[in-house]
C-alpha cells in the first residue's frame, strides 16, 4: 500500500516501512511518534483511493528518527567592476521519519 501525502507544501509518496526525510518539524524529538494528516492519494496495487482534495479519514503514522543537516550550498553575490562580493553559505535541516502505517 502507498500514499501521496501533502506535508508545507511538498508532496512525497510513501510506502509502510519507508525512510524519508522532510522539512524540519523543531516540536518533533526523536523516538516520537507524528502523524501526517494531509493524504491526498491512497493506493494498494488493484485500486486508488483520490481525494477531493483530501482522502477522508486517512491518515498516515511516522516516528521521528532524527534530525539531519544537507550538504551546503554557496550562494555568491557579485557586482561588476565595483568590488563587490559576498560569499555565503547555507545548510538546509531535515528531520528524518520512518512510516509506521498508512489508516484508510
Amino acid at each position: 500500500m502507498y500514499a501521496i501525502i501533502r506535508d508545507r507544501g511538498m508532496q512525497y509518496r510513501v510506502e509502510q516501512g519507508q525512510i524519508l526525510k522532510i522539512d524540519l518539524i523543531e516540536q518533533a524529538e526523536a523516538g516520537s511518534e507524528i502523524e501526517l494528516g494531509e493524504v491526498l492519494l491512497v493506493g494498494d496495487g488493484e485500486s486508488v483511493k483520490v481525494g477531493a482534495p483530501l482522502v477522508s479519514g486517512a491518515k498516515v503514522r511516522a516516528e521521528v528518527l532524527g534530525e539531519q543537516k544537507g550538504e551546503k550550498i554557496i550562494v555568491f553575490r557579485y557586482r561588476n567592476k565595483k568590488r563587490y562580493r559576498r560569499r555565503t553559505g547555507h545548510r538546509q535541516r531535515y528531520t528524518q521519519i520512518k512510516i509506521h502505517e498508512i489508516v484508510v
